[in-house]
């Protein structure tokens, strides 16, 4: 078993190893191209998800086998990178913000995200900048790498000194985090088995009737939510009012999903209404950052057992970087990809943010599996990932060495996009976006409903 494939994700994700032949690759050439072997793993997030579904599926619609599962490299291509895609009336989408970039520093370089304004005003705080990149950039030059990192994070920014994976791996937190499964997954109790009503066969959809709590933002816990509202769950995204979020990351990951705004601790009467009524719960905070709202694991199973809790992480909740936050291009940074994708005289990136989207995708596998043992066998359930150890698991796949070479002529090329792309129109205006890769035989290829205004819905169940 290759560790850049669906049978090694699949089975981090406790599922069936005979059900892995129901998958098919359509490959295409010029897809993700890159250093480090960013196709198959996402090839591997995908199909393991679309397989989570298709097996969740057929249980509740009875069906004698699990339908077939296709993962098409071009559905790949577009859809890692669908903030790119993305068109609203025509026009294309804000991308990181000017200070959110690779600045040198005494000794090397660091990786900055400032893209939210409270980032940005405690990088600049902390550097004791203004807000001119000039600024920045001197502030920067006169530190070192690890001085910059120590002092930003201090002041509840964000700074992520360059590393390679050697350094990484020496490193406590990337010890720490290699040590873990890429995907942790258990049961928190005894709670009788699930009962989900039938459901239909066109299009099959396996989360139809399932209510998820979705407390994530940027781009990973949003994707996750995103692929179980494709497949019917009624997703509730819910956001605190002082933290907007960038309006076109959110219409990018808000498809199939309703968004509300609600004040955790002003109206924990209404936020108890929603945990009380939530099948699933999705959060991509800092670790321990919504505990005392009593959302950990076993809070929420001891209160409404039988719940499914998804939780995401940048670095991993242990070990010294447990309670930092981080995004997609600051792991990077950190754990030596920008080092393998760059140059002699600067770092580089992967192809898309594609830590954010496959541990997005597997996520969202981990929450459709959990629910199918929870009909096998009862439960509360969770399952958890970070950036960082899917960062670890591409890194090892690239050690180990990417799948046999194959003969590019005996496959076609991708041509672009537009096989991959739809138009629809919506209350933001007139949306062009990417659909989901997740595809498998009888299941839906669109989102039920566009996205909306950000936290303009009410903050409680459809159904």
């Amino acid at each position: 078993m290759t560790v850049l494939s669906t049978e090694y994700t699949w089975a981090a994700l406790g599922g069936d190893p005979a059900l892995t032949a129901r998958v098919s690759t359509v490959v295409r050439t010029g897809v993700l191209a890159s250093r480090l072997p960013v196709r198959e793993s996402a090839r591997a997030c995908v199909g393991s998800c679309a397989l989570a579904a298709a097996e969740l599926g057929a249980l509740r619609a009875g069906l004698p086998e699990v339908p077939g599962v296709r993962v098409d490299d071009g559905a790949l291509a577009t859809a890692l990178v669908s903030e790119r895609h993305l068109l609203v009336d025509g026009r294309a989408p804000v991308s990181f913000a000017p200070l959110s970039r690779f600045w040198r520093t005494a000794d090397g370089w660091v990786r900055t995200h400032a893209n939210y304004p409270h980032h940005r005003a405690r990088l600049l705080t902390a550097l004791g900048a203004s807000e001119d990149p000039a600024s920045v950039a001197a502030a920067f030059a006169e530190r070192s790498s690890a001085e910059a990192e120590e002092t930003v994070y201090a002041a509840g920014g964000l700074a992520v000194a360059l590393r390679t994976a050697e350094e990484w791996a020496a490193h406590e937190q990337g010890a720490t985090v290699a040590a873990r499964p890429l995907v942790e997954r258990g049961r928190l109790d005894s709670a009788p088995a699930r009962v989900l009503t039938p459901i239909g066969t066109g299009p099959l959809l396996p989360a139809a009737g399932i209510r998820v709590l979705d407390l994530t933002r940027v781009i990973a816990g949003p994707v996750a939510t995103r692929t179980l509202a494709l497949l019917g769950a009624d997703v509730l995204r819910v956001d605190a009012p002082q933290l907007p979020e960038l309006p076109d990351q959110h219409t990018d990951t808000g498809f199939g999903k309703r968004s509300a705004v609600l004040d955790l601790a002003a109206d924990r009467r209404a936020f108890e209404e929603l945990l009380a009524g939530a099948d699933v719960v999705v959060t991509g905070y800092r670790p321990g950052t919504l505990d005392r709202f009593g959302l950990s694991p076993e809070a929420l199973a001891e209160r409404g057992p039988g719940v499914v809790v998804a939780q995401l992480s940048a670095w991993g909740a242990y070990g010294p970087w447990g309670e930092r936050r981080g995004f997609d291009s600051l792991v990077q940074a950190a754990t030596g990809i920008a080092a393998i994708e760059g140059s002699v005289t600067e770092p580089g990136a992967l192809p898309a943010q594609a830590l954010d989207h496959g541990t997005g995708y597997l996520l969202a596998a981990g929450v459709l599996r959990a629910l199918s043992d929870q009909v096998r066998e009862g439960g509360s359930r969770f399952v958890r990932l970070a950036l960082a150890r899917t960062a670890e698991w591409l890194l090892s796949g690239a050690e180990r060495g990417r799948e046999a070479p194959v003969d590019d002529s005996a496959y076609d090329a991708y041509d672009g996009p537009e096989p991959w792309l739809a138009e629809r129109d919506s209350a933001l205006g007139r949306l062009r976006y990417a659909l989901s890769p997740v595809s498998f035989t009888g299941g839906p290829v669109d989102w039920a409903r566009p996205p909306g205004v950000w936290g303009t819905d009410r903050p409680h169940w459809v159904y």
